[in-house]
């Protein structure tokens, strides 16, 4: 039966003016507050803002006292005198990502300052609105005005009713500001970019699929599901595996690829909770495909391709875990192009202004979409810093009635260099935590290598997130039945650079068919000395090793932390082995590492 909801007339006979001023002094949200009194969190703000408990705004003071502060950073507060003032001047508001953690990464927050510093330099007053000191968006120099406020439709909307923003920028902050794009447009504030409709489309997965049917876009087989009886029909329709989540998370947050029905039974009850108010989506998962990042800028007329990224990892592996190539360097003429048209298709289509993101799966040379997210993502910085242009500030000011052409960006910037991302994991603060990637975001950071080759590239990329791979000695390789047969090339490569390789009995006998050369080593449970032993003697310089199933998963996980805790470079992906390979061979035939700017290599290109 559902709750009867208390109108506004109701709220006036019930609640006096002095117990909501001493709920909100107290700290109670409108939304705590509507659940406490049976209402909604719209009917609470008409409340207050009818009785006049309107939250003030104070100045901190970074000067302690010792002399006035000047510098306008702003918190709110149930009070009486208020020490902001609003200016005449055109404002934009841009919407931070809020508190940083495992999932969301400072990428977004690369892209609020961008923004901030773009807009200010044409003129327009710069409102942040974050909530982490850690960034550089709240430092004192970014933005005209600063709020430490969470980033929430309550205190959004508190923020805007007292500067009354030109417009408000939801596009920066990652998914967290994304998601209020509704709710603040419903209060009245003017969203400048992608509209909010526009938003919505592409995350609801009824209308987003009907718009690929129109655009004749090819997407895995899907479904939504509200309850576990769908779920599991829908999953019996599609054919396992698959992969689910919610709609409307952060980071791939209880995101999973599933098996089999009892895995399914299971997932279902701890995503419900992740996300009770909304479906789970289910895709049919693409084995073996290989995944590519699109980042595009769009104005009212002309889109333009910042870049087109490969990750290294197959599909499976979020994004932001993946490392990424770009340009992308395995990949037909005919899907690249192909890639492209849909890209600019979409972006027309949802009448993108501003940043668009869209991830595509090519698998058997069939393309696929997987998602568009029409936003910021979190390869912008890496993308921008690759082609030398500085992809949020042009969609800044595409937001704010600045086309393309005006800023000489209309076509895709080519260039010769090749640039790797790589992800940098927190494991290591971590003791315990499996290692293994997946659906779910683990990264908190990335870093970048570039060069003329992509062997050079991918060394140096893993030089910046403290990986040294080693230029001889012993590799350790024991990967599942289903990668043995394209395990086999890899290993010929380490022995033709005259690595001793260590294998469990499984792998060491496919190798040894294969004519390489391989010498077994024991797992753990079959005696000593084995795998664990050699990596503690530090017998080990590189591992190899690709989850093995449920039988042989308290080994994976063992060794794969003993690989942690001693620091020996490991790969639980072949594409990851692969690659690696190729920086050791870099490695060996350059000798040393040559370091150039991001500078040099844009002037080389433009010369």
């Amino acid at each position: 039966m559902t709750k009867k909801q208390h109108t506004l007339e109701e709220l006036r006979s019930r609640i006096a003016v002095e117990k909501l001023q001493q709920a909100k002094e107290a700290g109670f949200s409108d939304r705590q507050l509507a659940h406490l009194w049976g209402t909604d969190e719209w009917t609470i703000r008409a409340f207050r803002k009818e009785l006049d408990v309107i939250p003030v705004f104070k100045t901190v003071d970074t000067c302690a006292s010792e002399f006035e502060a000047y510098t306008p950073y702003h918190y709110s507060t149930y009070e009486t005198t208020s020490e902001a003032m609003r200016s005449d001047r055109s404002k934009v508001m841009i919407l931070g990502g809020g508190p940083n953690r495992i999932g969301q990464g400072i990428e977004f927050d690369y892209c609020c300052v961008h923004a901030s510093f773009a807009l200010k330099e044409d003129g327009f007053e710069t409102i942040m609105v974050n909530s982490n000191p850690e960034t550089v968006s709240t430092d004192y120099d970014t933005s005209d005005k600063l709020y430490f406020e969470p980033v929430t439709v309550e205190d959004v909307l508190n923020i805007a009713d007292l500067e009354q923003p030109d417009g408000v920028i939801v596009q920066f902050g990652g998914q967290t500001p994304l998601n209020l794009a509704r709710d603040l447009e419903k209060g009245g504030v003017k969203i400048i970019g992608t509209s909010p409709d526009s938003i919505d489309l592409a995350e609801d997965r009824k209308r987003f699929g009907t718009l690929i049917e129109q655009l004749g876009i090819r997407q895995p087989e899907n479904g939504t599901a509200t309850s576990v009886g769908e779920a599991v029909a829908i999953a019996d329709t599609i054919g396992y595996p698959i992969l689910v989540r919610p709609s409307y998370v952060l980071g791939g947050r209880a995101m999973a690829i599933v098996y089999e029905r009892e895995a399914l039974l299971q997932y279902m009850g701890e995503a419900i909770q992740a996300s009770p108010e909304r479906p789970i989506l289910i895709d049919r998962f693409l084995e073996d495909a290989h995944e590519f990042d699109v980042d595009a800028v769009s104005d009212a007329n002309t889109v333009v391709i910042g870049g087109i990224m490969q990750h290294i990892e197959s599909a499976g592996i979020h994004s932001g875990d993946s490392a990424c190539v770009l340009p992308p360097y395995e990949i037909t003429d005919s899907n690249l192009d192909e890639i492209k048209r849909h890209t600019h298709a979409l972006a027309r289509a949802l009448n993108v202004i501003g940043l668009m993101n869209v991830q595509f799966a090519v698998q058997d040379k069939q393309v696929y979409i997987i998602e568009v997210n029409p936003r910021a993502s979190r390869t912008v910085p890496f993308v921008s810093k690759t082609i030398g242009v500085p992809l949020a500030k042009v969609a800044a000011r595409t937001m704010v009635g600045r086309t393309l052409e005006e800023q000489g960006l209309t076509q895709e910037v080519k260039f010769d260099h090749i640039a790797v991302k790589e992800a940098v994991l927190p494991f290591s603060k971590f003791p315990g935590v499996d290692t293994i990637l997946g659906p779910e975001m683990k990264s908190t950071g990335e870093v970048m290598g570039i060069d003329t080759e992509f062997g050079v590239s991918f060394h140096k990329a893993q030089l910046g997130a403290g990986v040294r791979l080693p230029g001889e000695g012993t590799v350790f390789i024991s990967v599942n039945n289903r990668d043995k047969e394209a395990v086999g090339p890899i290993a010929r490569r380490l022995a033709d650079l005259d690595f001793r390789i260590l294998a469990t009995g499984g792998t060491k006998d496919h190798l040894s068919a294969k004519g390489i050369p391989a010498d077994q080593i024991l797992k753990i449970q079959q005696g000593r000395p084995n795998i664990l032993d050699a990596i503690k003697n530090k017998g080990i310089d590189l591992m190899i090793n690709t989850p093995a199933g449920v039988a042989s998963q308290a080994d994976d996980d063992k060794i794969r932390q003993a690989a942690l805790q001693y620091g020996i470079p490991y790969t639980t992906t072949l594409a990851g082995a692969s690659a690696a390979v190729s920086g050791i061979e870099s490695m060996r035939n350059n000798g040393t590492v040559r370091i150039r700017s991001l500078q040099e290599f844009h002037t080389a290109q433009s010369s």
